[in-house]
């Protein structure tokens, strides 16, 4: 169907339109139009439909035309609920180039892509929010949902339209949603709100100096109070808002003095937001300047631009990337009144940066992921539609916003696994899925990081990228002095404490000494690993999936880190009756619990998915270790999340084999990105800080390159092994996951599956297998994999695939049989 949403209807002509519904269908569902509706139809226009007997949706236009199906009788649309477009020709063509390249549906786009607020359904629930005002002027019907909201507190579509009696209420509802009185409660989640901290203010009565003075004579019998008043006046010269734990240390007059002082109105506590970047971050005033290093960079950036459409910034731990990035947002704004995406993998990373960013472009600035709620994220989308944000920070999703005029698209640590979206469909990669909207904008994008992706530093040596490299960490700050500790050799010499080396113990103690802080990093969370029985080898297994289950001490239970099933913890054998069961394996909880019996003076936080699954547990966390509450943080991979510390001197990796011993072709290389982001996080400031890598395995080349800052090495010794056994970048690669609930019918069917894709790709498939883990859920997994070389036309063998899988998926015979497409795997 033709996009036809520019062109001039007459007022009889009979239009119909192609609509994409928020659901997982094949294909795009035609409608009719009401005559009196034909002046308000346009392509990115939401319309409510009947799909189905009795269910109503919104859906978006993404074409009109003049031409009835064929097939079927098109249904009336029930009404139109925009003014204006909320989606632009743009994004339909990204969400087009989505849905053929990770072959997906284009309601699995549109869901992904569009807030809840965009999307409603008749079964969706309203309720009031908590800050609501009365002082709006409402309508007689708004009235009347806003009354009943305010005695049932929810309401859905459909008993609204019962409550209103009428159906078309779908541009009531966006009303109450615009004027911010209504919340959509399946995104009512928990606000991930910014780290707040207390500053001082003084009563502006007391800038008379004439009160002033008489303060002090009434001040004078409360002596602590006195100095806290002093001490305010004395900071308050340097002309920056002075923090209360600042005046406390500065004054040393206690908290009652100050409580004291609040009570009488005298001083004034104001809760402000703050980056959880390191407090001496002198190199981020506003006017920087660039050190010889970065300018350098961002010269051959910009020269790179004038004939490539990408640049790689290969730059190291430290070495002042942000700075760059900001000079290169600063021309856009100011050169071509351009917006910019800055990309992020995580969320913990979002927050650290946005203050650093909001310093220079102000109001200018959205910033947009998941955890912000429905409200926010709807208005966030209108105003980068509008143009109102010029630079846009965001975690993956923020890729399918409404840019007008997107100019430069930046990818902070290119590397990351987060960038990739695993479940649900669309399972795209936001790096690649940036490029090309970054074509369909003709802007330009820079990848970052300090261990690039074997595939971007490939496309960089081949010419198909720019390559920038910086090789210096920012303020001539040397790189952390690594060693390597045998685990093997310190048992043999019984010099191992617990699970911690007689080196990293030294390193511990000198940190401590020092009043410096310390990150530990285990890439297993929970006590143990395994819980196992030492008379007939029983293991505690999950009732749902192939794994065994974990034992988590803060619980007392045993857990499935991959269902969240759990079950109490095992003391005697359900098999043969023993009592001996012992616990195999260690995790982020038990090296906690060992580390507080050696130091049981020090303060000991753990961050991983446990302690951080309370609404502001991570942000508590983040923020008792910048502010040296914490001396200790012992953590999963969350550590090496880009976190920047000033007073972080040691980090210690307690065991580096259980990332380097896992079946995965790209084992090598996560474990180099890993660890040498971990080592990255220590002496960022002015002290050049200490690692200390604990492994069996002390010969491996991947650890050696890690402590040599090695990564041509290891780029030139993993891209020999990808060339040999066909591997991506040399190839490309698509799984097929099989799932069935019996695993008789699941063997029978990918066998079935397997053998007719082998008929049509040959040696290209690959299977079908177990995967490592071959039972989530209650579902049985099998693997089939297609590996095309670089030679192959892939997009023929996608639509060879899809085909096969229709037909397959129509077969009676396996009905019940799941498929699942994963595009790029990794």
């Amino acid at each position: 169907m033709n996009s036809l949403g520019t062109d001039i209807f007459t007022e009889r002509e009979t239009l119909f339109v192609e609509v994409i519904l928020p659901l997982s269908l094949a294909k795009n569902y035609t409608y009719r139009v009401p005559f009196d509706l034909n002046d308000q139809i346009a392509v990115g226009k939401r319309v409510v439909v009947q799909f189905g007997k009795h269910k109503i949706y919104t859906a978006l236009i993404s074409g009109v035309s003049t031409t009835p199906p064929t097939v079927y009788e098109a249904k009336y649309i029930i009404d139109v609920i925009d003014a204006e477009p909320v989606v632009t020709s743009t994004q339909l063509k990204f969400w087009n180039w989505m849905t053929n390249y990770y072959m997906c549906n284009e309601g699995d786009v549109m869901s992904a892509a569009l807030p809840a607020s965009l999307k409603l359904a008749s079964e969706t629930i309203l309720i009031l929010r908590e800050d609501f005002s009365d002082e709006i002027v409402l309508t007689e019907k708004e009235e009347i949902i806003i009354g009943t909201l305010k005695k049932q507190q929810r309401l859905t579509v459909n008993d609204v339209s019962k409550l209103l009696g009428q159906k078309t209420v779908y541009p009531i509802i966006n009303k109450l949603l615009e004027k911010e009185l209504v919340l959509v409660a399946e995104e009512v989640v928990q606000k991930y709100k910014p780290l707040l901290k207390s500053f001082v203010l003084l009563n502006d009565f007391y800038s008379d100096q004439e009160n002033l003075k008489q303060l002090f004579t009434v001040l004078e019998r409360a002596p602590k109070q006195l100095d806290a008043l002093l001490a305010y006046l004395k900071l308050q010269k340097s002309n920056l808002p002075i923090a209360k734990e600042q005046l406390l240390e500065e004054s040393n007059c206690g908290a009652a003095a100050l409580k004291a002082l609040t009570d009488k109105d005298i001083f004034i506590i104001m809760k402000r937001p703050i980056s959880r970047l390191a407090a001496h971050d002198e190199e981020f005033s506003v006017n920087f300047e660039l050190n010889d290093g970065q300018k350098n960079a961002l010269s051959q950036i910009q020269k790179s631009f004038e004939e490539k459409d990408v640049v790689l910034l290969h730059g190291v731990t430290a070495s002042g990337k942000t700075q760059v990035y900001i000079k290169l947002i600063e021309e856009i704004i100011q050169n071509t009144d351009g917006q910019v995406l800055f990309l992020l993998p995580e969320i913990a990373l979002t927050t650290q940066i946005v203050e650093r960013i909001k310093r220079y472009f102000g109001s200018s600035i959205g910033v947009y992921h998941s955890k912000f709620n429905n409200s926010e994220r709807v208005e966030i989308w209108n105003k980068v539609r509008t143009g109102a944000y010029k630079v846009i920070l965001g975690a993956r999703s923020a890729v399918f916003l409404p840019f007008q005029h997107l100019k430069l698209i930046v990818v902070d640590e290119e590397h990351e696994p987060s960038y990739k979206q695993y479940d649900p469909a669309p399972r795209y990669q936001a790096r690649d899925a940036s490029i090309y909207l970054a074509y369909l904008h003709q802007a330009k994008v820079i990848l970052g990081s300090a261990t690039p992706s074997l595939e971007s530093y490939y496309n960089a040596l081949q010419g198909k990228y720019g390559l920038v490299e910086m090789k210096e960490r920012f303020g001539g700050v040397q790189l952390p002095n690594q060693q390597v500790v045998s685990i093997s050799e310190e048992t043999k010499r019984k010099t191992m404490v617990s699970y911690f080396s007689s080196v990293l113990i030294k390193d511990i103690d000198l940190a401590l000494s020092k009043k410096e802080q310390i990150v530990l990093f285990q890439n297993r969370r929970g006590y143990a690993t395994i819980l196992i029985c030492a008379t007939c080898g029983y293991t505690p297994k999950c009732v749902n999936c192939d794994v065994s289950l974990t034992y988590h001490k803060s619980s007392g239970k045993l857990h499935c880190h991959y269902c969240g099933y759990q079950q109490s913890s095992v003391n005697i054998c359900p098999a043969c009756g023993s009592v001996h069961i012992e616990q195999k394996g260690f995790g982020t909880e038990r090296i906690e619990e060992e580390l507080k019996l050696l130091y049981p003076d020090v303060t000991i936080a753990r961050l991983d998915m446990d302690s951080t699954r309370t609404k502001n547990g991570l942000q508590q966390i983040l923020t008792d270790f910048q502010e040296k509450k914490t001396d200790v943080l012992i953590g999963t991979q969350m550590v090496a999340k880009g976190l920047d510390f000033d007073n972080l001197s040691l980090i210690g990796v307690i065991n580096a084999d259980t990332l380097l011993s896992y079946p995965d072709f790209r084992a090598y290389e996560r474990s180099f990105q890993l660890l040498a982001q971990v080592a990255g996080r220590a002496g960022r400031r002015a002290d050049q800080g200490n690692v200390c890598i604990q492994t069996y395995d002390t010969e491996n080349r991947i650890i050696k390159q890690v402590v040599n800052n090695d990564y041509e090495g290891m780029y030139h010794d993993e891209i020999q092994e990808r060339e040999k056994f066909q591997y991506p970048p040399f190839s490309r690669m698509i799984f097929l996951y099989v799932k069935h609930k019996d695993s008789h019918v699941l063997d029978h069917a990918a066998f079935t599956l397997a053998n007719i894709l082998k008929a049509k790709f040959g040696k290209r498939v690959l299977g079908p297998e177990q995967p490592l883990i071959s039972r989530v859920r209650n579902l049985y997994i099998k693997q089939i994999i297609i590996k095309a070389d670089k030679h192959t036309a892939i997009q023929k063998v996608k639509d060879a695939l899809k085909e096969t899988l229709t037909q397959f998926n129509a077969t009676k015979e396996f009905k019940g049989v799941f498929t699942q497409i994963d595009v790029d795997p990794y």
